[in-house]
Formats: structure tokens, sequence, C-alpha cells
């Protein structure tokens, strides 16, 4: 598959080369075509580089593992008539770091930053998940031991199946992918971002998730 991961951060950088581990033709974007990190990880990676707009364009699923804060503009930069009809895989999370750590988490009212973009570019098919663990246990779980799980929020069962297809290829179980629904979902996992960086702060540098674990049906 041709896949476009927009965002050269260290979310972008590891989803990017999981998928080009994986056989997949990858494009990784950023605001301008001669970034360093872009052409680094392209030369590391055997993968391709460019401007948002190049890498929206050269993909038939696009990855927004950007800062939320400035998913929207880097979405806009992309160009809608690149998005239309594509999958956009939403990793991304509002975190707000003015004020120092942990981060306050910008959530739009009574919404999520996944709906927002789903408004603003209505022929995607936007897809929330990845965005409750860190960077290393989105594409390799099996850091965690034992039962956890990741999330799926959309509104369009096919662009979810395509993508718990993507999770699975990284190594999660079909068990541990719970889909949650439609796209209003997405505030839910978003605003779980505030126990999670909690939890970072008592926990440390180290790989853990969040688990859900279910008893007998009610009598």
């Amino acid at each position: 598959m041709r896949i476009a991961v927009l965002g050269t951060g260290e979310v972008g950088r590891r989803l990017a080369g999981k998928l080009a581990s994986l056989g997949h033709q990858v494009t990784l974007g950023s605001r301008t075509a001669d970034n360093a990190e872009a052409k680094q990880w392209a030369a590391d990676n055997g993968g391709a580089h460019g401007t948002f707009a190049d890498a929206a364009a050269a993909g038939d699923l696009v990855v927004n593992a950007t800062g939320g804060l400035v998913s929207m503009a880097v979405l806009e930069a992309a160009g809608a008539d690149s998005l239309r009809g594509k999958v956009l895989v939403d990793v991304s999370n509002a975190l707000d770091f003015s004020a120092g750590f942990p981060p306050g988490v910008v959530t739009p009212d009574g919404g999520s930053l996944a709906e927002q973009l789903q408004k603003a570019f209505p022929e995607t098919r936007v897809v929330k998940t990845l965005n409750t663990m860190n960077n290393t246990v989105m594409v390799d779980p099996g850091r965690v031991p034992g039962h956890h799980n990741v999330f799926v929020s959309g509104d369009d069962a096919g662009a979810k199946a395509e993508v718990s297809a993507i999770l699975e290829s990284f190594g999660w179980a079909p068990d541990r992918i719970i889909d949650l629904g439609d796209l209003s979902s997405a505030r839910a996992t978003e605003l779980l971002m505030p126990l999670w960086l909690r939890l970072y702060g008592v926990l440390g540098p180290v790989d853990f998730n969040i688990s859900v674990v279910t008893g007998p049906p009610a009598e």
C-alpha cells in the first residue's frame, strides 16, 4: 500500500519506519521538502519524503502523526483534494506545553480533535486510534506483557476495518482491538491523555498501556 505519514517527530518516524518494514511504500511528509529528519528517515528506511502536500498526494492512506494543535493547519497544507476519499488515521493529541509538564489537553467544546478534522474534510474517512499509548507500544504491542488494548473510532465501517488490519500487522491481536463506535467516541480516548500523562509522571519512561478486563455476563 502507498501510505503517507504526516509529521517528522518521533511518533511519525516510528510509524513510518514500521510501515516501511512491512513492505508499504511510505512517504514522510513535513513542512518543507528539505526537512533534515525526513531526508535521514528516507535514507535509512528506503522511503520517500516531501512536503505535506507531496506526501498526501502520493498516499492511498494518510496517517496524521502531527501535534494536535497544528493538525488542522497541516491537513490544510496537505490539501483537501489529496485527502478526498482516503482513510485518514488520526493518532494525534492536542497537548499544550505552555505551562510545562504535564501538558494541558485541549479539547474542543463538546467534541474531539478527530471530529474537527472530519468536519473540515467531510470527504475524508477519519479513524482515530493509537493515541492512548507511547509510540513504541503503537508498533510493537509485545513490549507490554499480558492483555492490553487499542481503541478504534470512526464513522466509516470500511475505513475502520482497513485500519484494524494495519493494527493487526503491527502485532495487535483482533481481540485486543476495541471498536468504540462512531467518531464521537474519540472524545473519550482523547480525554484519556490526562490519565496517561499522570501515569507517565508516576511510572517514568517505561512501556505501559491500558487494559480493559471484563467479568462474566451479568445474570
